[in-house]
């Protein structure tokens, strides 16, 4: 079984109110990429993936005219994909969904929630994601109310060809932009006050994860968690980041994801990337660890294989002159996919 994440770069403006694809040479959401340009190169690296189950980071927009799973599975039909059904969880406001693209033949999977509801009145330890977790942000001894922006994706999976159970929790946490901020005083402290929800978010998470893992569920967590080790200045003020709230302790359970495993081990060693940004002011491209799988130490053990579509470092992608244009074309990021060997 293969299992992707991919987070696509405005997929929403790639489609109609009707969830049909604008195939035609208006600009997309990609710096000088045309829509049909960006709707090609997805066409080429979803086909080449040959995924059996895709979370989509950045899905099209659920609403009062759109419909997320409409747009994908129209998308799937287009380009002929064998993972023809979608699946999606708590909405949200930002235009950018979370959805499970899977293979029915292959893939069982339903929207599975845990937690409790808490309302606006929020609830500690570990409600349910599209509520609202009461913490104290910054030890004064003032409650804090925190809400995801973006409530991560709760799968029930089955493996129909094994027949195994597993549990996907699909993310995409963001820290805000210091917006409204009138003077440097004012984005430092908008921008730490930001980061603080984000690892209270990833704390949030995290205590879902301990509850799977005391429950000895095979999980994967996946998506982009727009953090990693060393990725800000504010890391040093913390202590850690987000990601290593979320994989864990030593000496506690732990998930794991050889690149985060590299990067927070290999000071001195050039880190995988799964992101590749344009900056306007410095005219060139940053690169950044940001998506991952994170798998139990029970799906560990069966010896999973990972990988990185990236159009220059991925051998494979780099030899294929299609794929490659199509890698850079699609999104600022890139394909993560792992593969679970079938028993013999």
């Amino acid at each position: 079984m293969r299992i992707a994440t991919y987070n696509v770069e405005w997929f929403d403006s790639l489609f109609d109110d009707d969830g049909r694809l604008r195939m035609d040479d208006g600009w997309s959401g990609r710096r000088d990429v045309t829509r049909a340009e960006q709707i090609e190169a997805l066409g080429t690296v979803f086909s080449a993936m040959d995924a059996d189950a895709i979370m989509v980071v950045e899905a099209p927009d659920t609403n009062r005219t759109r419909d997320t799973a409409t747009a994908l599975e129209e998308f799937a039909r287009t380009f002929d994909l064998r993972t023809t059904r979608a699946l999606t969880g708590f909405t949200n406001g930002t235009q950018q969904e979370l959805a499970l693209l899977y293979d029915p033949a292959k893939v069982e999977a339903v929207h599975d929630p845990r937690g409790e509801q808490t309302g606006k009145k929020g609830a500690w330890d570990a409600p349910r994601f599209d509520g609202v977790l009461k913490i104290d942000l910054d030890i004064d001894s003032s409650l804090d109310h925190v809400k995801f922006s973006k409530p991560p994706l709760e799968v029930q999976l089955r493996d129909k060809v094994t027949g195994r159970d597993m549990r996907l929790i699909g993310v995409h946490i963001k820290s805000k932009a210091p917006h409204g901020a009138e003077n440097e005083a004012e984005v430092m402290r908008i921008a730490i006050e930001n980061r603080r929800k984000q690892l209270a978010q990833c704390i949030w998470l995290r205590r879902r994860v301990e509850q799977h893992l005391e429950d000895g569920d095979d999980l994967i967590v996946l998506g982009d968690f727009n953090d990693g080790p060393g990725l800000d200045e504010y890391e040093k003020l913390f202590g850690r980041s987000g990601l290593e709230i979320v994989l864990g302790h030593e000496g506690g359970p732990r998930l794991f994801d050889p690149h985060a495993h590299l990067a927070l081990t290999k000071k001195m060693a050039a880190a995988p990337v799964t992101a590749r940004f344009y900056l306007h002011r410095e005219d060139r491209y940053l690169s950044a660890l940001l998506d991952y799988i994170m798998v139990s130490s029970k799906i560990r053990s069966l010896s999973p294989s990972w990988r990185i579509w990236h159009p220059f470092d991925d051998l494979p992608c780099y030899r294929m002159p299609e794929l490659r244009n199509a890698l850079l074309h699609a999104s600022d990021h890139f394909p993560v996919s792992m593969d679970l060997p079938t028993p013999s």
